[in-house]
């Protein structure tokens, strides 16, 4: 048994997290929030949830509160600290763009401030494929340039990589900085492209298809990302040995036990054949918006998960259908609604043709 913090335990992957950790017997200690950002009604069924299981323990508090944050851990100080807990979302930060720094930045640095003091095996951070912003080379490496994001959401998460990299080094703090790619799947956040979808579709509104629908994803299912990052809580840095693999550029720092992993399938969908997934799902035809790209946006994310595989053995491998079919058993479950017909046979069908 192992005592677990997670940030954003109420959140769509930090509930995922959560819940596998109870489920294998952890004791977890879940933070977070509860914001407006989107439907707080979503988060407390997710808290809910996770409550049902003996071993959690939870607090609702600003990642900002760094005084709350330290209470609720000094009673059952953490052996592994993992911080999904985040202002997430390109197009907001265009908007709210003081909830980005507040959030991803000053709270982050609270978290750092709290590994500082509590002294964790292991202290695992959420970043995002953002980062990589204008870098043209793909797939994306972790030890590609990464210096010229395209939003303020991508800069507040490279800033937040920065800060961990200075207290590993400064404090020896073990320290993993994993980036996610376009997660997806039940009890998904309704900002997030599948859910807004599906909602669309079934309310007969037409989808809005950014960048006239010419961009691909490396989508990655929400239980193949919690796949990675359990097997990743295992794999601590170690400041000078790097992992002894053939032709896998190791991230691991020089001077720190840090590092950055890319936690995705390498396989980007084209978004037309990801609505197309969903339609063949909802049993029902989308009505198209096409739109042009929106600013911060990229054309293409698509992971290098050698990196992942040679420190796990594993990289994520659920395909869309099953993944996108699974979202939407949930989607009617959840909201009451019912679809036509489809499912993941009918899914693959659609992809295939």
């Amino acid at each position: 048994m192992t005592r677990f913090l997670v940030t954003g335990s109420a959140g769509f992957i930090g509930f995922h997290l959560a819940r596998r950790l109870l489920a294998e017997g952890h004791r977890v200690i879940g933070y977070d929030a509860l914001t407006d950002y989107y439907d707080p009604a979503l988060k407390r069924a997710r808290n809910a949830t996770l409550a049902a299981y003996p071993g959690y323990g939870f607090v609702e508090g600003l990642l900002e509160d760094r005084d709350e944050l330290m209470r609720a851990v000094e009673a059952d100080p953490p052996e592994v600290i993992v911080h999904l807990a985040a202002q997430a979302g390109v197009r907001y930060s265009i908007d709210a763009p003081a909830t980005y720094v507040s959030s991803n930045l000053t709270g982050s640095w609270a978290v750092l401030e709290l590994a500082r003091a509590v002294r964790p095996r292991h202290l695992l951070m959420a970043s995002t494929s953002s980062t990589y912003g204008a870098n043209a080379k793909v797939p994306f490496g972790e030890t590609d340039c990464a210096d010229h994001p395209m939003s303020l959401y991508a800069a507040t998460k490279k800033g937040m990589e920065a800060m961990a990299h200075a207290y590993a080094h400064l404090f020896d703090i073990p320290s993993t900085l994993f980036r996610f790619f376009t997660v997806y799947g039940p009890w998904g956040r309704p900002d997030m492209a599948l859910f807004k979808f599906a909602g669309a579709i079934f309310a007969g509104r037409p989808v809005e298809v950014y960048g006239n629908g010419r961009m691909a994803r490396d989508f990655t299912y929400v239980g193949d990302l919690v796949e990675a990052i359990v097997r990743l809580v295992e794999a601590v840095p170690v400041q000078g040995a790097p992992v002894d693999a053939d032709g896998v550029a190791d991230s691991l720092s020089p001077v720190a036990p840090y590092r950055v992993v890319n936690i995705a399938g390498g396989r980007p969908v084209e978004l037309m054949d990801f609505i197309r997934t969903v339609e063949a799902c909802i049993g029902r035809r989308a009505r198209l918006d096409m739109l042009p790209m929106q600013a911060g946006d990229v054309a293409l994310t698509v992971a290098d998960p050698s990196l992942l595989r040679a420190l796990t053995g594993y990289v994520p491998d659920t395909g869309i259908a099953d993944g996108v079919a699974a979202f939407v058993d949930w989607y009617c479950d959840y909201h009451g609604v019912s679809r036509d017909r489809g499912g993941p046979e009918t899914a693959r069908a659609a992809v295939a043709i």
